[in-house]
Parts: structure tokens; sequence; C-alpha cells
């Protein structure tokens, strides 16, 4: 499998007995549908996540991502509890993307993560 974003190989990764895919140059995180939220529950987890948030809020600006597992385009989706987190979904196989970083904060839920969601505006 190719990243999303950059299109270097992605290597397996397996935390919790759940395997993700890992780009091995952005850092950027492939979830097969419903593992970021099984991860998400696991203590630890973020661990998986080791890339550099700078490369991947600079990988945020990319608009057009295909779906590595289907190629079709997908859809950018913000976490509602935490409308700072922007991700890429498949509306296909329900494959998600994280950049770097981003599953690191997607676990960090906080005080300000609500304060945050309570008075931001939507983006465009």
């Amino acid at each position: 499998m190719n990243c999303p974003k950059c299109t270097a190989s992605m290597d397996v990764i397996t935390f919790g007995g759940v395997d993700v895919d890992r780009c091995s140059a952005c850092g950027g995180i492939w979830f097969d549908s419903r593992e970021k939220e099984s991860l998400k529950a696991m203590e630890g987890s973020q661990q998986i996540d080791t890339g550099d948030p700078a490369v991947g809020r600079k990988n945020n600006e990319i608009r057009r991502v295909p779906c590595a597992r289907c190629s079709t385009p997908m859809v950018r989706m913000v976490d509602p509890q935490q409308p700072h987190i922007w991700y890429e979904s498949c509306s296909v196989c329900g494959g998600v993307y994280f950049d770097a970083g981003e599953f690191r904060d997607y676990k960090e839920h906080t005080l300000g993560d609500l304060f945050r969601g309570l008075f931001a505006r939507p983006r465009g």
C-alpha cells in the first residue's frame, strides 16, 4: 500500500492486535474501517503516531486525496469533539487517513478541546 498523500510505501504497525499502516516518509496513518475507534479506546496506542506534527500540518493542505485501498476520492472530515482535527475518510471502504500527529491529538481529548468545539467557526 502507498500513502495517499505522499505516495511513499506504508509499513504495517501492530498495536493491541490491530494492524494499521504508517507512511515510511511522512508518518501519516491509514486505518481500515473502525480501527481508529478501537485504537482510541486502547491505552498507550498514541505511540503508533511517531510522525512530525509540522509535516502533518503541511500535508493537511493537500485537498485531493485518493483512498489508499480503492482509489476513490476521499472526503475531508472534522472530528465533532475536536474541530481542529481534519482527516480524510473513504465513503466506499470506510478507511480513514490521519496526517502525522493527528492521531496523538485525537487520543488526547482535553478540556481545551471542549472549549474549542463550543466556540469554533466552521472552516470553508
